[in-house]
């Protein structure tokens, strides 16, 4: 298809808690995938960095900071950001420049050097920030928003706190078999039933820690891939960001309807869903397609809705496929094959990346342990902060 963009290249910082500068994370994922493309850093002809505001004025301009680590040479340089859907912004991003014709050759670069525990609002008071006044209003951090989520599902669906756990026991013995995630380590059932509640029903092993870490791609035009060598790489065929269809009667600041009278219905379709929707749509294909899918799992409750929300299942169904192996490696759609956020953490601006990174590991074949058998078609999957949707497909 002539949409499509080449994955010639795709590398990782390993995930953890190391103390030092996003920048250096970046730069020693783009090396890595440097080199795994087999490009030089002066053909590159553009640089997109995924941005992050906690890393000071460098991280607002993250782009340009990472140009200049890794030596300047002229490129373009672009910065997005987009919370947790920087990643796969500012993969559109670099899209957009190859399809135009602007670049033949991008870098997407996406590092994180994250606080410990939980991520704070950044620059003080922000009554405009949505995330500010969660934690200053209401009292409500991203894991007590994950343990209403879960209650959610429990009430609606029938889903069990064994249900959580399971996912966290599958996601856990996957990221035992990547060496670039944070822990590598299995579990089981009654290790998450023993680790401590945060945010009833979900425990400590229920909910992704914040994390260090880095990503990068090398995209190209697919005429520059047939001109490098490259023989059936693997191809963006479509990324979505679109944003929520839900009617928003803004009354003043804070942005809270106070106002019964401006009520709405909200829409068959959850955010989720149009996500992926979209991106189905431009790819021309169905989830019936997916040989695997690299979704968020903030939560393990959270990850149970994505299969539906992807159409991997009916409303409702998500722990059927869960219980029967289908999303675990081995079974039919296989789901966070990575490990996914359950054994990283997040690192904001990066995981987007990282998803797409191991899609293309699994879809040429060169996933080692952790390899999802004749995998053709792949999409991942995440939302970000004010409503920025997150998904992409990949195939080969």
């Amino acid at each position: 298809m002539t949409d499509d963009v080449a994955v010639l290249g795709a590398g990782l910082h390993p995930w953890g808690k190391w103390g030092r500068s996003f920048v250096e994370y970046g730069t020693v994922a783009a090396r890595a995938a440097l080199a795994d493309a087999e490009i030089g850093w002066r053909e590159i002809g553009s640089i997109v960095g995924a941005a992050t505001v906690r890393g000071g004025y460098p991280g607002h301009v993250a782009g340009a900071t990472f140009a200049k680590a890794l030596g300047w040479q002229g490129a373009r340089a672009a910065s997005v950001y987009a919370a947790c859907a920087s990643g796969a912004q500012a993969v559109n991003a670099a899209r957009a420049q190859i399809l135009a014709g602007l670049a033949d050759v991008v870098l997407v670069v996406g590092a994180e050097s994250a606080p410990k525990g939980f991520f704070r609002p950044a620059g003080g008071d922000r009554p405009d920030d949505p995330d500010w006044l969660r934690f200053r209003v209401l009292g409500a951090t991203n894991p007590t928003y994950f343990g209403l989520y879960a209650r959610r599902r429990m009430a609606l669906h029938g889903d069990t706190v064994d249900d959580f756990a399971q996912v966290k026991v599958k996601n856990a013995a996957l990221g035992a078999l990547n060496p670039y995630a944070r822990y590598r380590k299995r579990v089981t059932l009654d290790e998450v039933a023993a680790s401590a509640v945060v945010a009833a029903p979900l425990r400590l092993l229920d909910i992704c820690a914040t994390s260090d870490g880095g990503a990068a791609l090398v995209l190209s035009s697919m005429e520059f891939a047939h001109r490098h060598g490259a023989a059936g790489p693997v191809r963006i065929r479509a990324v979505s960001t679109v944003t929520p269809r839900f009617p928003n009667t803004v009354l003043d600041l804070p942005d809270i309807a106070t106002d019964s009278a401006v009520a709405m219905e909200p829409p068959g379709e959850t955010f989720r869903a149009s996500i992926a929707r979209t991106a189905y749509e431009e790819a021309g294909i169905g989830p019936e397609d997916l040989s695997l899918a690299e979704v968020y799992d903030l939560s393990t409750a959270l990850e149970l809705q994505w299969y539906e929300d992807l159409g991997l299942c009916g409303e409702g169904e998500a722990v059927k496929l869960l219980r029967e192996g289908t999303t675990a490696l081995g079974g039919h759609i296989p789901v966070n094959v990575s490990g996914g956020l359950a054994s990283f953490g997040e690192a904001v601006p990066a995981q987007a990346i990282a998803q797409v990174c191991e899609l293309t590991w699994q879809l040429r074949g060169d996933a080692g342990d952790r390899q999802v058998a004749g995998a053709r078609v792949g999409i991942s999957a995440n939302q970000g902060l004010f409503g920025h949707g997150s998904a992409v497909i990949a195939v080969r």
